[in-house]
């Protein structure tokens, strides 16, 4: 069981490093977005995915050690959490205590990598906003008001005046 606790913390601590690392990642994607620089923004990504993955993995590990701690104590591992185990360790207080720590810290992490994915999320949501603004104006900066002729169903003829603005033809 020792054993199988040591390597559960070792996960744990993985797990949060992972979080760490998509943190950084998180804090420079958002100087690349501030920056308009979508190249670093792409390469961030892929890296972002990488992490990813490689915490998922993580999680299935940890999960298949929860179901061998739970069969070591006798319980049925399907659904065992990290909460639950704390719970079923609490004859061995120092244990119990390691695992506890360890929790809350991925836990904090994990928060603290939530906090600037949402704050990225504005900010592309924002600069989302601000390119549609600008290709709105764009647009209308390039096309001129349309003129008031109806054809004789009484319907907008949709004809729009030139770009010089004036007609010196007459």
């Amino acid at each position: 069981m020792a054993s199988l606790m040591e390597e559960l913390l070792g996960v744990l601590r993985q797990e949060k490093q992972g979080y760490i690392n998509l943190t950084e990642l998180s804090e420079e994607k958002r100087v690349c977005i501030i920056q308009g620089d979508v190249d670093r923004l792409d390469a961030i990504s892929e890296k972002e995915q990488n992490e990813t993955s490689d915490l998922k993995n993580l999680e299935n590990k940890r999960v298949n050690i929860l179901k061998d701690m739970a069969v070591v104590l006798g319980k049925d591992g399907e659904d065992i959490t990290i909460s639950a185990m704390i719970e079923m360790l609490e004859r061995q207080p120092s244990e119990q205590a390691k695992l506890i720590q360890a929790k809350d810290e991925l836990v904090a992490q994990a928060s603290q990598m939530q906090i600037a994915n949402q704050q990225n999320e504005i900010l592309l949501r924002h600069a989302m906003e601000m390119v549609e603004f600008d290709l709105t104006l764009l647009k209308s900066l390039k096309q001129a008001p349309e003129t008031a002729n109806y054809d004789k169903n009484a319907y907008n003829t949709g004809e729009i005046l030139g770009g010089s603005g004036f007609d010196t033809k007459q």
